[in-house]
């Protein structure tokens, strides 16, 4: 991290300072040729970082930690209302080493890959707590495609600024999906990341049939569904479709 830093009381507002700092000076914009970001200005409710060119929004959350399967977030409310908003921001993952003061990994999540079966609702807190009745929430990343959950940096080493690019675009069309499509979508991408191997057949996907009636209950059409949400992702390159009920996988793990 850069030497040059803002000393607070607190560790954690030392930490935040300084990881907001590396962020700034260290990351480049996924969506645009931009090779830095900056900072909006302290305190503000959502975003912390935004790209002056094409003004996508990105929110960090840094810990010295690795990140497990959830991710602690603020109000439930004010999650639910960002992911209806066009400028809700994308979110940005940074492991740091404490003692070392340096950054270990950094895990990007475009704002398109957040559903709200990816927002888990925590118990309000106690009536004997401060903010009394306050309910937050958990980002679960598991519910979270694989292609969605793009690496910038992995044991200290930045991957190719063209490689993150190419992976934040090739699902860039989601952007434009409704909520429920979108949702349809990203289910089923799930599904095809859960059958092993590079090439699977239609009969497999609809193995996950009863899962996506439990997230989907008003659909009684499963399957004429899920072949829809293949045709989409055969048509942005995500599938290559073989013939006979079969596809192999492009950019989907």
């Amino acid at each position: 991290m850069r030497e040059e830093r803002a000393v607070f009381a607190s560790p954690s507002q030392n930490a935040r300072a300084m990881t907001e700092d590396w962020a700034r000076h260290s990351l480049f914009c996924p969506s645009c040729s931009s090779e830095s970001l900056s900072a909006f200005p302290a305190n503000r409710p959502v975003a912390d970082l935004f790209c002056e060119k094409c003004e996508e929004e990105f929110e960090l959350k840094s810990q010295s930690r690795p990140f497990g399967r959830k991710v602690v977030d603020g109000a439930y409310g004010t999650m639910v209302e960002r992911l209806q908003a066009a400028n809700n921001p994308s979110l940005i993952l940074l492991h740091y080493h404490r003692q070392d003061a340096i950054v270990e990994n950094v895990l990007l999540i475009p704002k398109f890959h957040f559903s709200l079966r990816a927002i888990e609702k925590r118990k309000p807190l106690a009536p004997t707590a401060r903010r009394a009745g306050w309910v937050g929430c958990n980002i679960l990343l598991d519910q979270i495609p694989g292609v969605g959950k793009i690496p910038i940096m992995t044991d200290g080493k930045f991957a190719p600024s063209e490689i993150v690019r190419r992976t934040w675009q090739s699902t860039a069309f989601l952007k434009d999906a409704g909520a429920d499509s979108r949702g349809w979508l990203l289910a089923t991408m799930q599904c095809v990341e859960q059958v092993r191997g590079k090439e699977f057949s239609l009969s497999e996907i609809y193995e996950h049939e009863a899962q996506l009636g439990a997230l989907f209950p008003e659909n009684n059409n499963i399957r004429p569904k899920l072949r829809q949400q293949l045709q989409v992702m055969r048509d942005r390159g995500l599938l290559e479709f073989l013939g006979k009920g079969r596809y192999r996988k492009r950019l989907l793990s």
